[in-house]
């Protein structure tokens, strides 16, 4: 959501939207996994929990950098959104969503309460629940777009605003990071 909304302020909707399909293709996966067992896994091997953990705090600590950096490679700086950003734009919103170890175990822990094998197909109704999940996400999400970018007019014109941003995203994700990596 932090990723979202700084990345609709600094480029625009359609920099948050292409970043939402990214993070929704980031649930689809996580979905498919959970739907065939494989989440199952984080609770069989503990250490493949940890190194998704991991990769996730180091992940969001990259992203602090390049809010602290902005001349740099991932800028989180206002600009208008190149075509050949798009690509970037959607592995990045793919990747903060697919390196947070939170979301498969939410559709681990979650999903099967709901799950009747009597009910008929359990590879189905996983899919089912997931993509309602994934709807609603989109759904919130996008109203946090379209809210974020109604506001980003006010933080294009002001360079203060724009540099307290800078190190607001960036103090969030290294916060975030730490506490990935030091949570159980």
């Amino acid at each position: 959501m932090i990723y979202l909304i700084s990345r609709t302020v600094c480029q625009g909707k359609t920099a948050g939207f292409i970043s939402l399909f990214g993070i929704a293709m980031g649930f689809v996966v996580y979905v498919l996994c959970s739907a065939l067992g494989i989440t199952a896994a984080f609770f069989a091997v503990p250490y493949a929990y940890e190194v998704l953990r991991y990769l996730g705090a180091l992940y969001l600590l990259f992203l602090a950098w390049a809010a602290l950096r902005p001349k740099k490679t991932l800028s989180l700086t206002p600009r208008r959104v190149d075509v050949d950003c798009y690509q970037k734009l959607f592995i990045v919103g793919f990747l903060t969503n697919l390196l947070n170890p939170k979301v498969a175990m939410l559709y681990l822990a979650l999903l099967p309460q709901f799950i009747d094998p009597a009910q008929g197909s359990v590879f189905v109704q996983s899919l089912t629940l997931g993509l309602v999940q994934i709807l609603s996400a989109i759904t919130v999400q996008s109203v946090v777009i379209v809210t974020a970018g109604s506001i980003s007019f006010v933080v294009l014109r002001h360079t203060k605003w724009i540099k307290i941003q800078q190190w607001v995203m960036g103090t969030i994700f290294a916060g975030l990071a730490l506490r990935v990596a030091t949570q159980n």
